[in-house]
């Protein structure tokens, strides 16, 4: 008997485990000489990006950069006056995750736990924070299977069953630059210096395309400057739409996607308007994203394989493959009241940034349940035009709904901040901002495949008798017994009239073509 053996090659991902790590950040820096002395830091705004990760045996190497701004008072004649000052310092750590191998793949990310500047003197800053990092890896499974047996006719019985398989189509990153002109109003000050560019990526929309991902996004834009000759501070936004079509090649509407977007690059210059006045800003923000598709592919497995006719030699390996259960997003509100100091009264609220982070997530029943902290930083004014910060952590705790989830599969969480908004609200500053929750759930399944299939010395067992009755057995099917007396499942199923071949019983009597018995 000739066997042909029709093969597939099976690639997909697993993910084998995630972890945190804490990195200290303590760093001191200089004042410019082009800048006053500081009287005291109002704002520290600190953005973390990871610039290289590597995967070594049982940890990940991770580095980046963190680049600082500063926004401060300095003492200015008989008064004070808003300056601010760049700075950028790197960081780098391990993060311990038992097996990993060089081999493998890994996301990372980071975020800032705890930050705070204080001052050294006056021409120095002193820096110290917390940097969490995080990182996931991968183990890449490649094995062939066989998916198909090819002999003489009705020779060769196969068992096949329908399996779905859960795979990374691949992943496409992309660049996208948001441009905006400024034009400031007359009736805001024309632009002094520039003491900060917050860009927010918020309304994000992935579309699959044929061979192609279209990546859509707005990026919130504002600018907070002094004005020239003038101690008064202003801002002034845009939100500005970016898009783009990434090729990858196979992909298609059906499949499934994440895409992490971040800031990569801040851009500006001030020019004149046509009034010879500097009140126009020039800003190009680069936004960097990376899609990752998914897919569910269906397969009919071969779980088993003999021939009536001629012994054979099968051979079958377990793997443990990576199921993604589900998959979702939901947008959170939270509203928050900061208060300020005693005896003062709230004029004029002129910048407020935020930024999230994870402390725990949880899988319970059907869902995701996610805590973390939203950092507020706000810059605003007293009656007296004195210029004051408050700073606050709010805490959250958000669930992401996915149904069939259960405690003991795996999850991945991630937040992003949609938006912040802060208003004047009986002398406190009120706060409404939209976290956006990101979860995924995935459990790991193992499953048995052949991987080869060949003949066999000797022969199967003589006829004894023309025919034979069986008694079923608890846990027997009919291709066990089919196998087992060298018969096929059809025979039976025509010798002794079954209507439904899935639901023999324990006790039923079979009538099997005649083969040699063995008690």
């Amino acid at each position: 008997m000739s066997i042909d053996l029709i093969r597939e090659n099976i690639e997909c991902e697993q993910l084998l485990a995630e972890n945190f790590c804490d990195t200290v950040i303590k760093a001191e820096y200089v004042i410019p000489d082009t800048h006053p002395d500081v009287l005291s830091v109002l704002v520290l705004d600190a953005n973390p990006t990871i610039t290289n990760k590597e995967v070594m045996q049982d940890k990940v190497f991770l580095e980046g950069k963190i680049d600082y701004n500063i926004i401060y008072l300095a003492k200015e004649d008989n008064d004070t006056g808003v300056y601010s000052t760049n700075y950028t310092g790197e960081f780098s750590n391990y993060v311990e995750i038992d097996g990993a191998e060089h081999t493998m793949l890994c996301d990372a990310d980071c975020y800032i736990e705890h930050i705070d500047c204080t001052m050294v003197n006056e021409r120095k800053v002193e820096i110290e924070g917390i940097i969490k990092l995080k990182s996931e890896v991968y183990k890449n499974y490649d094995f062939e299977v066989i998916k198909d047996i090819a002999g003489s006719d009705d020779d060769i019985q196969m068992l096949k069953n329908p399996a779905t398989l859960d795979k990374i189509l691949g992943t496409v990153p992309g660049s996208l630059i948001a441009k905006t002109e400024l034009q400031i109003p007359s009736d805001k000050p024309q632009i002094g210096n520039i003491l900060k560019i917050d860009a927010t990526v918020h309304k994000k929309d992935i579309t699959i395309l044929e061979d192609m991902v279209q990546v859509e996004a707005y990026v919130l834009i504002k600018m907070l400057y002094r004005g020239k000759e003038t101690k008064e501070i202003a801002v002034i936004e845009d939100d500005v739409l970016v898009n783009k079509e990434l090729e990858l090649k196979g992909v298609t509407s059906s499949m499934d996607s994440f895409t992490d977007f971040n800031v990569d690059g801040i851009e500006y210059s001030i020019r004149e308007d046509d009034l010879g006045e500097d009140r126009i800003a020039q800003i190009e923000v680069l936004v960097n994203s990376n899609t990752k598709v998914m897919y569910k592919e269906d397969m009919d497995i071969i779980e088993d394989a003999y021939s009536p006719h001629s012994p054979m030699k099968i051979d079958k390996n377990d793997y443990a493959l990576n199921v993604i259960h589900g998959q979702n997003t939901s947008d959170n509100m939270i509203k928050s009241n900061i208060s300020i100091e005693d005896g003062q009264t709230l004029d004029k609220i002129f910048m407020c940034h935020g930024d999230v982070c994870i402390t725990d997530k949880k899988i319970v029943e059907d869902k995701v349940v996610v805590e973390g902290i939203l950092n507020i930083k706000a810059l605003y004014s007293i009656s007296t035009g004195y210029i004051k910060k408050a700073n606050e952590e709010i805490p959250f705790n958000f669930s992401v709904d996915i149904p069939g989830s259960k405690i003991d599969m795996q999850c991945i969480a991630k937040a992003s901040l949609e938006s912040i908004d802060a208003e004047v609200e009986v002398n406190t500053i009120s706060i409404k901002a939209v976290v956006q929750i990101y979860a995924m759930v995935n459990y790991i399944t193992h499953k048995e495949f052949l991987i080869d299939v060949d003949t066999a010395d000797g022969e199967v067992p003589q006829k004894n008798s023309s025919l034979t009755i069986y008694v079923v057995q608890n846990e027997d099917t009919l291709w066990k017994i089919s196998k087992r007396y060298y018969t096929t499942v059809e025979d039976l199923v025509k010798l002794n009239n079954i209507e439904d071949p899935e639901s023999i019983k324990i006790g039923d009597k079979l009538l099997i073509p005649g083969r040699a018995i063995i008690s």
